[in-house]
C-alpha cells in the first residue's frame, strides 16, 4: 500500500489526517456511520431477492425496480404491468416499521424528517397507483418470504383470471 486513501474513501476519526469532519450538509455522525449508510443498497436486497426467487419459481414473470406508471418517478421492487400489481419490500429502518424502527439518537431532527418524508411518499405512491387501478402490495423486510410470495402469486393469478373473464364476456 502507498499510504494514500482510495478516491472517495472516508478517513477514520483520529487518523494521522486529523479528526474526521463530515462533508458539507452530511447527515453522518461519524466516518463509520457514513460508510455504513453509503453501503446500503436501494435494490436487490436479500429480502427482495428471496421474494423474487420464490415468485419466479412459481412461474410468474415481472419487471424489477420498474416504474409502474411512466409519468411517476418512483419505482416498485416488482411490477406486473399487464395486471397492474406493484410490489414493494420496505426496509424496517427506511420506512418506519411500527415493530422494529428505532429513531437514531444522533442527528434526530434529520432522521425524523427523512423517515417521515419516506412514509409520506409511500402513502402518496399507494394512492396514485390505486387511483390508476393498481393493486399495491407492501411487505416489511422481516415478514416470512414464503407467505409474502404466496400472497403475491395469489393476487397476480386472481387479477389474470378476472381480466380473462372480462375479455370473454365482451
Amino acid at each position: 500500500m502507498n499510504g494514500r486513501s482510495a478516491p472517495g474513501a472516508v478517513p477514520e476519526s483520529g487518523t494521522r489526517a486529523g479528526p474526521w469532519v463530515p462533508p458539507e450538509g452530511s447527515w453522518a455522525s461519524s466516518a463509520a456511520n457514513r460508510r455504513s449508510m453509503l453501503g446500503n443498497r436501494s435494490r436487490d436486497t436479500a429480502p427482495e431477492l428471496l421474494l423474487r426467487s420464490l415468485v419466479h419459481a412459481a412461474g410468474l414473470r415481472y419487471r424489477v425496480a420498474a416504474k409502474p406508471l411512466p409519468k411517476m418517478r418512483r419505482t416498485a421492487d416488482m411490477v406486473f404491468r399487464p395486471v397492474k400489481v406493484a410490489v414493494f419490500i420496505d426496509g424496517c429502518f427506511w420506512h418506519g416499521c411500527p415493530d422494529h424502527f428505532v429513531m437514531p439518537k444522533t442527528n434526530r431532527p434529520y432522521w425524523e424528517d427523512k423517515i417521515g418524508r419516506n412514509v409520506q411518499r409511500d402513502r402518496d405512491t399507494d394512492q396514485r397507483l390505486a387511483d390508476e387501478g393498481w393493486l399495491v402490495m407492501r411487505f416489511w423486510e422481516h415478514l416470512d418470504p414464503e407467505a409474502c410470495a404466496e400472497t403475491v402469486i395469489d393476487a397476480v393469478k386472481s387479477r389474470r383470471q378476472a381480466a380473462a373473464g372480462s375479455r370473454r364476456s365482451h
